[in-house]
This record gives C-alpha cells, structure tokens and sequence, in this order.
C-alpha cells in the first residue's frame, strides 16, 4: 500500500503538484478531497472509483497520456495491491518455548486487532458516479488542438538551450476568443525543469478560425528531459476548458 500510495504521490508531482482542492474544481475529480488526500497516505488503499479519479484528471487530463491505456496500467496494480492485502503471504512459524508465554499471547493478540483492521479498512466505500466531461466555464466554447508548429515532442536541445515552442488551436465553438491566456500549469524534469513565463497570450480568434500560441523557453541545465503544461484561462485568471486536456511540450536535454 505504501508503494502504491509512493506512486500517486509521484504522479502528483509530475503534474506540477496541484492542491487536493484544485484537483476537485479545477481539474474536475469526482472524489472528496480527503478521500484524494487519503489516497497518498498509504495508510489505506483507495477505492479504485477514488484511485481513478486521483489518476484519470493527473495522468490523463493534465499529463495528456492515452486514457484508455492509464486506465488498464493503474486498474491493473490496483488489483495486485488489493489482491496481496487480502490474501498476506503466511508467516513462518518459529517454536517458541514456554517460557515466553506472555509474548505468545501478544502476538495473537496483535494478529486479531491487525485482521479486524483489514476489514475495517476494506469495507466498501460509495461508489462514485462515472465522470463526466466537465462542461466549459462559457457554454459553446470549444478548442480543438491543431498540431505543434515548432519543436516537435521529443526533440533533442542542448543544456541551457533557448527556444520557442509554438502550437496551433482551433476554435470550435461558438464563442471568440479575446483576452484570453495559456497558463503554465505545471512541469517537470531535471533541476528546476524548464523555465517559461507563466501566462503567454493566445490571439482574438472568431469561432471556426485557428490561432497559433508561442511560448519562449529555457531548457534546464542539467541533461535529462522537460515536460511543461497549459491551460486556457479568461483575463481574470479562470480556467475556461476545465475538461479539455492540457497543451504541452516535451523535449529531451542533452548535455
């Protein structure tokens, strides 16, 4: 379990760390936000409804990652860590002589309250209800991402490179698009990952017509690897496409 939990921790990071509270309103979990906290404890194991919702807005909605393959990959180990607290590998028996008794009967003791606790904490939680694509703060809005104009993933700069990242988005929606921001929603990778500004500008653009976004950036001065993500906001600062999945750049850094 404490692996496990180890793991939802990670990916948190991975996802620029958002706050449990962000990844409910923000980012649309259908999940408390203690049963998400709880989930990387490791004092427990989650209800896969809880440890899907923790992964499916991390992995998939920010990450960007293949939603049917995170969900297959985490089902899987879910069911493994599950299976392994339900059904312990048997302790080996030593012989133990009379003398100590009193430590015989506490280890009994301790193996009844530590079975009582395991069905304690695997009694069913509620289930909770399939997700939903969250709908747009502007009813009619809509993006669809285009393609990368510059920097394909994958591509290799060198340490404490600079250069500019540009995608392509399409309105698809009724609504246009005015003053309106990409907003840096997390990273990671080796040192301080890639350095970028933390609001670019996206163009006015009507419903029907594309608009091309550029963000300068710093490659980090250690080889490795950097992955950097954006959300649409308004001027004041709101994310406006909570449901749609994240832009973002991942390149390669060699030293």
């Amino acid at each position: 379990m404490a692996a496990f939990a180890h793991r939802l921790w990670s990916l948190k990071r991975s996802a620029g760390d958002p706050s449990y509270d962000r990844m409910r309103t923000e980012l649309g979990a259908l999940a408390s936000k203690s049963a998400l906290s709880a989930a990387a404890r490791g004092q427990r194991l989650p209800s896969w409804d809880t440890t899907w919702e923790f992964v499916r807005v991390l992995a998939v909605g920010v990450l960007g990652e293949h939603e049917e393959e995170v969900r297959a990959r985490w089902r899987a180990d879910w069911e493994r860590v599950r299976d392994g607290v339900a059904n312990p590998a048997p302790a080996r028996r030593r012989r133990r002589r009379p003398v100590v008794v009193a430590a015989v009967v506490a280890v009994v003791l301790a193996i009844g309250v530590v079975a009582g606790a395991a069905a304690l904490l695997h009694s069913p939680e509620p289930a909770v209800p399939a997700p939903a694509a969250l709908p747009p703060l502007v009813p009619g809005d809509e993006s669809e991402f285009a393609g990368d104009v510059t920097v394909p993933d994958g591509t290799v700069v060198p340490t404490g490179a600079r250069f500019v990242k540009t995608w392509e988005f399409r309105n698809t929606g009724t609504v246009p698009w005015v003053d309106r921001s990409l907003r840096r929603e997390g990273g990671f990778g080796p040192g301080d990952g890639c350095q970028t500004p933390a609001v670019v500008p996206v163009p006015d653009t009507p419903p029907g017509r594309s608009a091309r976004v550029s963000v300068e950036v710093r490659a980090p001065d250690e080889p490795g690897y950097c992955q950097v993500y954006f959300k649409m906001t308004d001027s004041a600062g709101r994310l406006l496409l909570p449901g749609t999945r994240a832009a973002y750049f991942f390149v390669r850094v060699a030293g």
